[in-house]
């Protein structure tokens, strides 16, 4: 493969620390390389180092004649006084760039939901970080610079973007180099990793599945005071390999090696033990929401509508658009559940439901009376009373100890060795909470709910400004957190990994995903195919083509006859009652497993292998409903 970019002997000092010393680095044709590392390790500063953006202290960055680098930099700003147009294809006359379907690629994947014409400056900041990585992507780049290409991406568009750029940088089209959390994200687009540390770059060959493996058996052989960081990477190996079958079928790394590392390794969680933790902490009843409908005035519909006064009577009414539509879902004590869905779609609405923050507009919303509920939120507000306080009297506040683990197996943490599980050296202790780093805070953040022993824990996008070390500690911590557990997040590796159960909110309905993200995303291609009759149009995008008269399309079906739709109406029906009971013998089932003596473990086995068979059941039925549907709408 033809050499592309080199680094001989980097080092870089910064007044309080050595960055990088003697970093010898390499990038090929064809590469796809992964970075990855703690915050502040330097993993942003050698992407500027090796696209030119930085000058090193000693050493050079070499370039083969010609080669064209782009780079995405976290601190990159779009001029506010351009329209997306124009930042996006500058003077290019609309003709050329809407012939080029890699421009039109681009534009679909990341800008279908901003106005063409719009200002930057009237866009959130999210949808400005898109339009500048739009902007890099329709360029012509020999070597591509990405740095935290996901932040402000959902699911879809990870997705999107991960495809993407796997063909445009296959392997012989250029190299890519990207810093990234996103696990999966990683380990769907990379061929190689970078890990930076302690002043050096340690290169991994495969994604961030290859990338555990390997350093399991680093750590294996490395001194005993990293005996805590290799069980906590056995037990992310393990998750791994027993984990969602997409990934497991890839044997990106050697199988046999995986294997026995982690022969005596148990499962992430015991689902059985946890549940009857989380049954006598709760009861019963943790949230039933019962033919649950909100709607708010069309105006207020993409906040959320939360503080939306209510109209006066004899007002006029406003248009009012429905977020979410007779839902019912009966949160289980234990229940561990991923929620999908596009931005707007209701997941905060949803959420309000449960915490009590949103009212709904017609149905009614049940909760436990032992139920104790508490938030990661976004925006770390909980923090601002401790703001210049040190953190170590911040914890002191707190309770002394804090149980961690199943049944025997558990442990009394003090809230210093549960920092340090954390991440947190003791020189940080007494740092002012102001003075904290963005993942230090959500760290802490963390940290001050689980002390106060909540048994319903909602985590609104827990993966800011963590890297993936911290994840996978934090990811340990909630395994073994006996409560139920609602996780809303665009980091698919971090649902999959955390949480037993996924639903997505489509079209204001919520569904059930036996097969997880990956049926998500299935089913949001078939909502957007059903959707796009003119999907330029709809971004207020008006090219030659829509401009002309469009050919009738071709039905996507031959209409039902009347008796076969008749049939097929009845079976989905049928279908219907037949969830609706087995939902109840699930519930039912449940309460057995609550009753049940939890020392008699045959029994439990029992219990369990008949729930599992009812869900199997469900997943079944639910796949049927589905085609059945797609048959009536066709």
């Amino acid at each position: 493969m033809a050499h592309l970019l080199g680094a001989e002997r980097l080092h870089l000092e910064f007044p309080t620390r050595t960055v990088f010393d003697e970093v010898t680095l390499g990038i090929d044709e064809g590469d796809r390389i992964g970075v990855v590392g703690r915050n502040g390790d330097g993993k942003s500063t050698l992407l500027k180092l090796l696209a030119g953006r930085l000058e090193p202290d000693g050493g050079r960055v070499t370039l083969r004649r010609g080669i064209r680098i782009g780079m995405l930099d976290q601190a990159d700003v779009v001029d506010p006084g351009l329209t997306v147009a124009e930042a996006v294809v500058g003077g290019i006359e609309e003709h050329v760039w809407a012939g080029d379907a890699k421009v039109r690629d681009v534009i679909a994947g990341l800008l279908a939901d901003v106005p063409w014409q719009a200002q930057i400056a009237s866009l959130s900041g999210g949808q400005r970080r898109r339009v500048g990585l739009a902007a890099l992507l329709v360029g012509e780049w020999d070597v591509v610079f990405l740095d935290e290409p996901t932040n402000h991406l959902d699911v879809e568009g990870i997705a999107w973007l991960a495809g993407h750029l796997k063909a445009r940088w296959g392997a012989n089209a250029g190299a890519l180099v990207v810093v990234t959390h996103d696990r999966w994200f990683l380990d769907e687009v990379c061929t190689a990793t970078w890990e930076v540390h302690d002043g050096i770059v340690e290169p991994f060959e495969g994604g961030y599945a290859a990338y555990v493996l390997q350093r399991v058996e680093r750590d294996r052989m490395a001194a005993a005071s990293e005996a805590k960081r290799q069980n906590l990477m056995r037990k992310e190996l393990a998750w791994l390999r027993r984990g969602a079958p997409a990934r497991t079928s890839k044997p990106k790394f050697r199988i046999e090696a995986a294997n026995q590392l982690i022969e005596n390794e148990p499962p992430v969680r015991n689902p059985v033990e946890l549940s009857r933790l989380a049954v006598s902490r709760l009861g019963k009843d943790v949230v039933d929401l019962i033919d649950v409908s909100v709607e708010y005035p069309v105006a207020d519909a993409a906040t959320g509508g939360l503080e939306t006064p209510p109209a006066s009577p004899g007002a006029p009414q406003p248009a009012v658009k429905t977020v979410l539509h007779e839902l019912e879902w009966r949160i289980a004590p234990g229940e561990r559940t991923g929620i999908l869905g596009v931005n707007g779609a209701g997941k905060s609405t949803l959420l309000g439901l449960v915490t009590g923050a949103v009212a709904p507009t017609t149905g009614r919303v049940k909760r436990g009376k032992t139920v104790k509920i508490a938030t990661l939120s976004q925006e770390l507000a909980e923090l601002a009373e401790w703001a210049d306080q040190r953190v170590s009297a911040v914890v002191a506040e707190q309770r002394t100890s804090y149980k961690v683990g199943e049944g025997s197996k558990s442990v009394e943490l003090t809230p210093g060795q549960l920092l340090e599980r954390l991440g947190f050296t003791n020189a940080q202790l007494s740092t002012p909470v102001k003075n904290l780093s963005g993942g230090q805070k959500r760290r802490l953040q963390l940290l001050l709910i689980l002390l106060q022993e909540p048994n319903v824990l909602i985590l609104d996008e827990p993966t800011n400004d963590l890297d993936t070390d911290m994840l996978a500690a934090i990811e340990d911590l909630l395994d073994s957190w006996p409560g139920t557990l609602l996780v809303v997040s665009h980091d698919r590796y971090l649902i999959e990994r955390v949480t037993d159960r996924q639903l997505a909110i489509i079209d204001g309905h919520l569904r059930d995903l036996p097969r997880g993200v990956e049926q998500y995303l299935e089913l949001r291609r078939g909502v957007d195919a059903a959707r796009a009759a003119a999907p330029d149009a709809r971004r207020g995008i008006e090219t030659p083509a829509a401009r002309a008269p469009q050919p009738a399309q071709p039905a996507l079906a031959p209409a039902l006859a009347g008796a076969e739709r008749r049939a097929a109406e009845k079976e989905l029906s049928s279908i219907d009652r037949r969830l609706e009971r087995l939902q109840a013998e699930i519930a039912a089932q449940h309460e057995k497993l609550a009753r049940h003596d939890q020392s008699d473990y045959v029994g439990l086995g029992a219990l369990g292998d008949e729930l599992a068979g009812l869900e199997a059941s469900v997943a079944d039925l639910e796949t049927r409903w589905l085609e059945v549907s797609e048959l009536l709408e066709g």
